[in-house]
């Protein structure tokens, strides 16, 4: 009853996490004159990315590295396969030019760099330094671009005062990570009670709790119409996945990649892949693409259900 309580209770802190951080991000945007796309890829991702953070931390101090590279792992191939899906599936999302051109492209190159640093069997501290300085890169990059550009969508924001919105944002990305921790301990003490071994877990029941606040977050913010936000929490979260929270962890304590399949890192950069075509098409991810991702992650849930009871 505990863990069932915990499960529910972490989703309904998700809920409202959500909900004040797009709200107080948006009203940012707005007020700094800011591209909606630029906050989504880089303070709504690293709000809905902080409690994959705080979990892959503490599972590869702990000595759990198969938690904490599955979890990540499995994060990225949720993102995609069944955050961006259902998103799309409710409302069709429209994409940018400089997402195809350029944010999409290098969330592909990022995944192929982690599975390049994985080859030798971990992720050591100059694989963190390199992953971490990559991101700084990315951000700056970002940062300065955006404000040479003209490339956004209105938001149907109300003014606010600026440090309410701050508020909203801080109060949105604490309880976002409160809420994801709660959810993920659950999720995984329901998971320890039926035997399942770790990197599934890490790849399943902890990567689909980590990724609950970009679900929630994406889905909130498709429905205000703000579709800039929507996917560019999803490529900024996968991207902070990777360039962020590896190379925050692997600075901290090397992460060995033991119990990581190929297959696992092949569908991962599979996803990544198939969303370029997707989202060049008109510019927009649709319910038809969103059906197509969706089956594609429940067939590799259903494989991984068949590998542990194998």
């Amino acid at each position: 009853m505990l863990i069932l309580l915990a499960i529910v209770g972490g989703f309904v802190i998700l809920t409202l996490g959500a909900e004040a951080l797009v709200r107080g991000a948006s009203a940012i945007a707005l007020k700094l004159g800011i591209a909606p796309l630029i906050i989504g890829l880089t303070i709504v991702a690293f709000g809905t990315s902080a409690p994959e953070l705080a979990v892959s931390l503490k599972s590869a101090i702990a000595g759990n590295s198969g938690i904490a590279l599955g979890n990540v792992i499995g994060s990225n191939i949720a993102n995609i396969g069944l955050i961006l899906a259902i998103t799309a599936l409710i409302r069709p999302i429209q994409v940018q030019s400089q997402m195809v051109k350029r944010d999409i492209p290098i969330m592909i190159a990022a995944s192929m760099l982690f599975w390049g640093l994985l080859l030798d069997g971990q992720l050591s501290f100059w694989d963190g330094a390199l992953l971490t300085t990559l991101l700084v890169c990315y951000l700056s990059f970002s940062y300065f671009s955006s404000k040479n550009s003209d490339d956004g969508e209105e938001l149907d924001t109300s003014p606010q005062h600026p440090m309410l919105s701050v508020l909203f944002i801080i109060a949105g990305i604490s309880m976002l990570v409160g809420g994801g921790i709660l959810f993920v301990d659950g999720a995984v003490d329901l998971a320890k009670t039926f035997g399942i071994s770790e990197v599934i877990i890490g790849l399943t029941i902890v990567a689909i709790g980590t990724s609950m606040p970009e679900l929630v977050t994406s889905i909130v913010a498709a429905r205000k119409g703000e579709s800039d936000i929507a996917i560019g929490n999803i490529v900024g979260s996968n991207l902070f996945n990777i360039l962020g929270i590896l190379g925050i962890t692997a600075l901290i304590h090397p992460i060995a990649a033991a119990g990581i399949q190929d297959f696992d890192l092949l569908v991962m950069l599979l996803l990544a892949l198939i969303v370029l075509p997707f989202a060049w098409t008109g510019f927009r991810i649709g319910r038809r693409e969103g059906g197509i991702l969706l089956l594609g992650y429940v067939a590799y849930i259903g494989y991984l259900i068949s590998q542990a009871s194998a």
